[in-house]
């Protein structure tokens, strides 16, 4: 889950994800494998692991359990990071090799492309809080629904915020290959966020 700089706008970004993400879950199902499982996954950060569970799992019912464990908390590690900014988690979750196929302009391919995008939204919302509502997992793909919010009191593009309520949502299509990401296709409604900090018309 990269997160865009959001200042880099997609208006046609919520047809797009609708399209990509309520899609999925029939073409899993329709396959026959897919189980429901509201359970954490059990990884030896269990913390890290309860505090980044998703609300509602969907897993392909073909993935061995070792494989399954490994993928989620790899996952959990990309978004605890998300939450705190720590390299550390950050390092743990991807591959040395990871690619961001929806790059966008600015950004370092890479691992320096989150880490730099991490420092510039929590610059701007030091209280982020990244929810994973929903996930799909199948094949080596973790589809990753998410939730953003907080409040902008920092400053983002050189306008300082003065506590406004941030809420909106993302998804990542992750791909985990020897329990580390090596490449996430991700999409955000940054023209929510914009609108929410007042640098986009309602």
């Amino acid at each position: 889950m990269a997160k865009d700089d959001p200042d880099i706008v997609r208006l046609a970004g919520q047809h797009v994800f609708e399209l990509v993400f309520f899609a999925l879950p029939m073409i899993v199902l329709a396959a026959g494998t897919a189980l429901a499982d509201p359970t954490p996954a059990k990884t030896a950060d269990g913390d890290l692991a309860r505090s980044t569970r998703p609300e509602t799992l969907i897993a392909a019912g073909d993935i061995p359990p070792a494989r399954r464990a490994a993928m989620l908390a790899s996952a959990a590690k990309f978004y605890q990071f998300w939450n705190t900014g720590d390299e550390d988690l950050l390092r743990q979750a991807i591959s040395d090799g990871f690619v961001d196929h929806t790059l966008p302009p600015g950004r370092p391919q890479g691992p320096a492309g989150p880490a730099a995008a991490s420092k510039a939204f929590l610059a701007a919302v030091p209280d982020l809080k990244v929810a994973v509502a929903q996930q799909i997992l199948a094949g080596d793909r973790v589809v990753s629904h998410l939730r953003f919010t907080g409040h902008f009191t920092g400053v983002f593009k050189g306008n300082k915020g003065t506590g406004q309520p941030i809420e909106f949502i993302a998804t990542d299509i992750l791909a985990i290959r020897a329990g580390k990401i090596t490449d996430n296709w991700h999409l955000e409604d940054n023209l929510t966020f914009l609108q929410q900090i007042g640098l986009a018309a309602r």
